[in-house]
C-alpha cells in the first residue's frame, strides 16, 4: 500500500492543482493570476505558483490566506519586493474570501540551484501549484521522505527561535499577535512532522494529521503540537500559548531535531 502522500513510486506526491481550488476561492485566483501577469511581466517574471490551503482544496472563505510564489528572471530587488508587497495588500482588499495575502520572491539560479534543491526546489516541485509560466518542477529530481530532505527543509528552527522572541516582546496589538501566531504554529507543526517524516513514510501538509503523526512517536510533546496546529489553523492573540511554542516546544523541537537529522547547510547572508 502507498503511504500517505506518496505516488506508487514512493515519492512525494505534487498535493495540489488548479481543479482543486474551491469554488469560493475562483475568483481570487483569477484576480491574482491577471495582477501577477500585469504587474511584473515576462521581462521579471518566469513563472508564479500558488502553494498553501486553495490549491490543495482545503481553504476556509474568510480564514484562509491566498499563498504566491513568484519566481524571477534575477535575484529579486527592493522594487521588487515593494510591488509585492502592494500586490498583498491589493488581492487582500479586493476579496473577503481571504484574510490577507502573502508572496514570495525567488529567483530561477536560487530554485534551480545545488544548495535549495532539497529546500525550495522540493517546495516548487511537491507544493507548488503552476499558475503562470514554464513549471520548474520538471527541472527539478523526485523526491522521497529521506532525511536528508528533512534536514534541509526544517532543519533550521533554532535560528528562528530568536527573530520570533523578539516579534513577540515588540507585538503591541492583536494584529501583529496574530500574524506571528499563524508563522510559529505552521512552521512549527512543519518541523515536527518533517522530524518524524523518515520513520513515518509519507507526507502531508495538513496541520491536524501532522500533530497527530508527530504524537505517534512523541507522545509527551503531543498536546504542543496540537496547539501549534490550532494557532496555525485559526491564529489568535494568545500570548501565553505562543510563549509556550516558542520557549518550550522551540528549542526542544530544534535540539532534538539536530540530533536526529543533522544541521542544515548554511545559506549566504541576505542583502
Amino acid at each position: 500500500m502507498t503511504a500517505p502522500g506518496l505516488d506508487p513510486d514512493g515519492c512525494i506526491a505534487r498535493e495540489g492543482a488548479l481543479d482543486r481550488v474551491p469554488p469560493a476561492f475562483a475568483p481570487v485566483v483569477a484576480d491574482a493570476r491577471a495582477r501577477v501577469a500585469a504587474l511584473f511581466g515576462p521581462e521579471r517574471l518566469h513563472s508564479a505558483y500558488l502553494y498553501g490551503s486553495i490549491p490543495r482544496g482545503t481553504a476556509t472563505p474568510g480564514v484562509s490566506d491566498l499563498d504566491l510564489l513568484l519566481a524571477l528572471r534575477r535575484p529579486p530587488t527592493a522594487a521588487d519586493r515593494a510591488d509585492a508587497a502592494a500586490l498583498e495588500a491589493g488581492l487582500d482588499a479586493a476579496h473577503p474570501a481571504i484574510d490577507g495575502a502573502g508572496i514570495l520572491l525567488s529567483d530561477l539560479d536560487t530554485l534551480l540551484g545545488e544548495l535549495e534543491r532539497h529546500d525550495l526546489g522540493w517546495f516548487v516541485a511537491c507544493l507548488c501549484t503552476p499558475l503562470l509560466g514554464e513549471d520548474l518542477a520538471a527541472r527539478l529530481p523526485r523526491y522521497r521522505p529521506t532525511s536528508l530532505l528533512a534536514r534541509e527543509t526544517n532543519g533550521d528552527l533554532g535560528l528562528l527561535l530568536p527573530r520570533w522572541r523578539e516579534r513577540l516582546a515588540s507585538a503591541r496589538t492583536e494584529a501583529e499577535l496574530r500574524t506571528l501566531a499563524r508563522a510559529v504554529g505552521r512552521r512549527t507543526v512543519r518541523t515536527g512532522l518533517t522530524l518524524v517524516m523518515p520513520r513515518w513514510g509519507g507526507w502531508t501538509s495538513d496541520l491536524e494529521l501532522s500533530a497527530e503523526v508527530f504524537g505517534r512517536y512523541y507522545p509527551g510533546r503531543a498536546g504542543q503540537l496540537r496547539l501549534a496546529a490550532g494557532l496555525g489553523r485559526r491564529p489568535s492573540a494568545d500570548r501565553a500559548a505562543l510563549t509556550l511554542l516558542i520557549e518550550d516546544l522551540g528549542p526542544w523541537l530544534a535540539a532534538e531535531y539536530r540530533a536526529v537529522h543533522g544541521e542544515k547547510a548554511p545559506r549566504p547572508a541576505g542583502p
